[in-house]
């Protein structure tokens, strides 16, 4: 196992670096000067242009600007926004939020999603079953944008059972319903996935010897029924987790979160590369690091399941 997880730790490595490499580029290369848009609609001195070009690390080839990030990268340092900010500081300011708002998000998809799947799939073919397709099937069709406005129109506004905008971003009370727009489509996933896999291991031979030793319902269940049918559900939760983090622009958007959608929303308007980037490397990491973890939760979930 040690060596399995040094290699993938080895791994990871020209991922990261590939990851940032392309993300780099891709911002630099966008049109528009971001030093010269600071300016509005004036026209900049020229003089201070160049002052606050070279401050930036800007006047230089955007291969040395390259190796210039990618030198401060690994002391942690980010650069910094066009406005002066240290870039780590917008992260450790977004990052908390939106962390927050992500494992609400992760335990409403991962609790409800497995429990609708569980009993769907134990009931295939019977009413529980058919409305659990068609309740997840909607949640799929309908796009973001429109569930949040649904949701904070009935729950916020006519109902009041909630503020319909996010006043304290650290309050988690605030963050509930966020929370269940954002997850609401993996949940879908997470039910069809759990249920197509509770309803073909059902038929497997190891579920009928097991059930022919006469072990109880619960332990046939919940011991070789559940641990051999989540491993393509946690695989895909292993995955959600970075895209929850990383695809809350609008749900950010429509409750106000001061989170990392909302800053990367306001850095990609004002061309600010180094923080698109700074954002990109923490969301690098997680689903680096959430993909090992899945990879290492086989062998937990399956016994046969071993790493040399």
């Amino acid at each position: 196992m040690g060596r399995y997880v040094a290699r993938r730790l080895l791994q990871m490595i020209p991922v990261f670096l590939g990851t940032v490499t392309i993300i780099f580029f891709m911002t630099r290369m966008l049109p528009g000067d971001p030093a010269a848009a600071m300016w509005g609609d004036k026209a900049a001195d020229p003089a201070q242009l160049a002052a606050f070009k070279h401050d930036m690390g800007l006047d230089v080839s955007k291969w040395q600007q390259y190796l210039n990030y990618m030198g401060n990268l690994f002391t942690g340092d980010f650069g910094k926004t066009m406005s002066g900010r240290q870039v780590t500081d917008v992260i450790g300011e977004a990052l908390p939020v939106t962390v927050r708002l992500a494992l609400l998000a992760f335990v409403f998809e991962l609790v409800l999603g497995v429990a609708i799947g569980l009993f769907a799939g134990l009931r295939r073919g019977k009413a529980f079953d058919k409305s659990s397709l068609v309740l997840t099937l909607l949640l799929i069709s309908i796009p973001v944008p429109v569930l949040g406005f649904v949701f904070q129109n009935v729950f916020a506004i006519q109902l009041g059972w909630i503020t319909p905008t996010v006043q304290d971003s650290m309050n988690l009370g605030q963050l509930i319903l966020p929370a269940i727009v954002l997850g609401s489509i993996s949940l879908a996933y997470v039910a069809r996935l759990t249920r197509t896999s509770i309803a073909e291991n059902l038929k497997a031979d190891y579920m009928r010897t097991a059930v022919a030793k006469g072990l109880p319902k619960r332990k046939v269940i919940g011991t070789h029924l559940m641990r051999n049918s989540m491993i393509p559900v946690v695989t895909f939760l292993g995955t959600d987790l970075g895209a929850l983090m990383g695809g809350a622009i609008v749900t950010e958007g429509i409750f106000n979160v001061k989170g990392v959608g909302n800053a990367l929303y306001h850095a990609i308007n004002l061309n600010e590369g180094a923080t698109v980037s700074g954002f990109v490397v923490v969301l690098v990491l997680v689903y680096l690091v959430a993909s090992l973890l899945v990879d290492l939760l086989y062998a937990v979930l399956d016994p046969r399941i071993r790493y040399a």
